[in-house]
């Protein structure tokens, strides 16, 4: 029987050549086991720079990609880091601006290193994010840690330092909260809860400042993701179902009280 997709061919005659016999399709060879393509970029990381929404393969919810080492996923040589590797110079000289920016406006005060560890890991998670659409925990939880005990060690010296300390923990309470019921109420995607783990850190940090300088925080990061997502709006960079990473105005938002409040 002959194949159902195989051409009919037409009757033969003097100006009609005979068509030359079908070989076998040709096979592509198969690809060895555990060898990646020399040409593809490296996973999760976009080409185009920040804010570009990842197709759906490279948002990974966890931290620890598929096939990862539990103790590698802790390194500078998991996957979440690879924006840092590929981009180290940009990335240093950001990271240097803003710590700048941190010193010059909060002066050499007890709490200074506090805010300097929260510039130097935001800086991070801002890349990672806007790269990947991941805030990592291998970056959050420690400045949770570092946070506390920094901020807890400069109340013993300033004035009012134990008043300041508690507000930074209804500060934390409090921002982590209401990113939490967004991420409860909002529709699948628009937050992650990355984004509820980066609140409660800022907000720790925008308390010990005062309650001032939290809701200015809170009012900056929604003013900053409403202008840039009009802006990807207008001009054509996302639509209306784009998923735009929030870490980036979580982390913008409390600079600027910072530098306002500080």
């Amino acid at each position: 029987m002959d194949a159902p997709d195989a051409p009919v061919p037409g009757p033969a005659g003097p100006d009609t050549p005979a068509p030359e016999p079908a070989g076998p399709p040709s096979a592509a060879p198969a690809p060895e086991a555990g060898v990646p393509d020399a040409e593809a970029p490296e996973a999760g990381v976009s080409e185009a720079g920040f804010f570009e929404v990842p197709p759906a393969a490279t948002q990974p919810s966890a931290v620890r990609a598929p096939g990862e080492d539990p103790a590698d996923a802790w390194s500078l040589h998991a996957a979440w880091a690879a924006p840092l590797r590929r981009r180290p110079v940009p990335i240093a000289l950001l990271a240097l601006a803003v710590l700048t920016a941190l010193t010059w406006r909060i002066g050499a005060r007890p709490d200074l290193p506090a805010f300097l560890w929260l510039g130097l890991a935001g800086t991070f998670l801002g890349v990672v994010d806007a790269t990947l659409r991941r805030l990592p925990e291998p970056l959050t939880l420690p400045s949770y840690a570092a946070g506390v005990t920094l901020l807890g060690a400069a109340a013993s010296f300033t004035d009012d330092g134990g008043a300041r300390f508690g507000r930074a923990i209804l500060g934390m309470a409090a921002l982590g909260a209401f990113f939490g019921v967004q991420w409860l109420l909002l529709p699948e995607g628009t937050l992650g809860f990355g984004d509820v783990t980066l609140a409660g850190l800022l907000g720790m940090h925008l308390g010990w400042l005062g309650w001032r300088a939290w809701v200015l925080g809170v009012t900056a990061t929604l003013a900053i993701a409403l202008v840039v997502s009009l802006a990807l709006l207008a001009t054509r960079r996302a639509g209306r179902k784009s998923q735009i990473p929030y870490g980036p105005f979580l982390l913008a938002g409390t600079l600027a009280a910072v530098l306002v409040h500080g």
